[in-house]
């Protein structure tokens, strides 16, 4: 089998403020706008897990037959992080990254407080 040249794939991960409290204590959103993500990428959910705390802050892990989405709240500091990665070893899903993560800083209206890409 002749193979592209193996590169595994693009890391996203980003800090936010995020001025609207409400969204970091609303998991249940945050699971229909990475639902409605991953139809429009075409991404394959293959498990996720969502952990709501005392606080209303949660922690959601999306385990991808591309890799991962993950997200953990602090609404005391009005702050989440963010960490988006999808390899594929017959494309390159770099740009497709970049979008997913700039579909959810428009969901949150967030500003960007750290960016982090790493090629894996």
């Amino acid at each position: 089998m002749d193979l592209p040249p193996y590169s595994p794939g693009l890391h996203k991960l980003v800090t936010l403020h995020v001025a609207e409290i409400s969204k970091l204590t609303n998991s249940n959103g945050f699971v229909a706008v990475t639902n409605s993500i991953l139809e429009k990428y075409e991404l394959e959910k293959v498990g996720a897990v969502v952990h709501n705390f005392d606080n209303d802050s949660f922690t959601i892990s999306y385990c991808l037959k591309e890799s991962h989405i993950c997200i953990h709240t602090w609404p005391e500091y009005n702050q989440l992080t963010l960490d988006v990665y999808l390899c594929n070893y017959l494309q390159d899903n770099s740009d497709k990254v970049r979008a997913v993560m700039a579909d959810y800083i428009a969901y949150f209206d967030a500003e960007i407080i750290k960016d982090f890409e790493i090629n894996r």
